[in-house]
């Protein structure tokens, strides 16, 4: 990072951001207290412009509470940044060192947190009606310098990226992106779940048997590992392989209505994996996993199972499932191709 340093005001920053993630029981410092530190730290001119614009120290600690919630008291300190917090720091070393600035500041720390795109500030920011291009300019504006773009973009699923889209009509009418909804700001943080996210990833991430499967009882927050998986796509905190894949949330139920006749479910259910292998960065999600077994399923017809199989045994399609330890035992783990993919 050039080998600058922070300035005491910065320096203050950081600490009161550990601090405030130590109060809140949030057990890691993101980028959220970060802003909450810049807030605090009431001498400096980042902190200036934003009580300016009504941001105060408790306006944020309110927002935080109500976004993320508060820890349970025993959680233990801040293990660590996370990667969006660690990039605003790096994001700010280099932005210093651009402008020539042996130090960074706390102006530094406010543009880089401006930067991003998504996430926890950005919808603070949002939900007092401030635009963070706005203060982005204000803030270089009192540095003296011009606007710059953002070197972080957001996420965009492949087909907006790469040319036409993908033709996913079925899997449009049958399924809920919950990428899109991620990068979009209409997921709440998951917090708390890290260790299961991350095994999650490293399932995704093998080469074969890359089919996690959530297990547990009611209520316990299976889903939610979903949306984190999904939080943690639209953040770009995901190894490599895994940043543009979209997590469909598969609706199988409203699949299955309607498919009176023989082999319609069947038919429906072929068109609609091959809509997802085609597209090429389709993750299935399948809430209640075991009602695959027997779905669809009429009189010398195919369960939806049995058309799954083929396609997660070609790797042609990628699924995170949700089940409880008594269902596994008794639908997943009889049906032994199944239970392999």
């Amino acid at each position: 990072m050039g080998g600058q340093r922070f300035t005491n005001q910065a320096q203050t920053v950081l600490r009161l951001a550990q601090a405030c993630s130590a109060a809140l029981g949030h057990g890691y410092v993101g980028s959220e207290h970060l802003l909450l530190g810049l807030v605090l730290e009431e001498r400096s001119r980042a902190a200036q412009l934003l009580l300016s614009h009504g941001m105060k120290a408790t306006t944020v600690r309110s927002a935080l509470m109500s976004l993320v919630g508060v820890g349970a008291p025993d959680t233990p300190p801040a293990q660590g940044l996370t990667p969006r917090c660690r990039r605003a720091i790096q994001m700010a070393a280099e932005g210093a060192e651009r402008r020539g600035s042996t130090y960074v500041g706390t102006d530094h720390l406010l543009l880089a947190l401006l930067s991003e795109t998504e996430g926890i500030v950005m919808r603070i920011l949002a939900d007092h009606g401030l635009d963070a291009r706005k203060l982005y300019s204000e803030v270089l504006s009192s540095m003296g310098g011009n606007a710059e773009p953002s070197p972080y973009r957001a996420w965009k699923p492949r087909e907006q990226r790469d040319g036409p889209p993908a033709q996913t009509k079925l899997l449009d009418q049958f399924s809920t992106d919950l990428t899109r909804q991620a990068a979009q700001n209409r997921l709440d943080p998951v917090i708390g779940r890290e260790p299961e996210l991350n095994r999650v990833l490293r399932i995704l991430s093998r080469r074969s048997k890359n089919n996690p499967v959530l297990i547990g009882e009611p209520g316990v927050g299976k889903t939610a590992i979903a949306e984190g998986l999904a939080l943690r796509i639209a953040e770009g905190r995901v190894p490599d392989g895994l940043e543009d894949k979209r997590i469909l949330s598969l609706d199988l139920g409203a699949m299955v209505a309607g498919t009176k006749y023989r082999g319609e479910f069947e038919e429906r259910m072929k068109r609609l994996l091959d809509e997802a292998g085609q597209a090429g960065n389709v993750i299935l999600f399948l809430d209640e996993l075991h009602t695959v077994v027997g779905a669809g399923a009429a009189e010398g017809a195919i369960d939806a199972s049995n058309l799954l199989k083929p396609a997660l045994g070609r790797g042609a399609l990628q699924v995170v499932g949700a089940t409880t330890l008594a269902e596994y035992h008794a639908y997943i783990e009889k049906d032994a191709a199944l239970e392999r993919r």
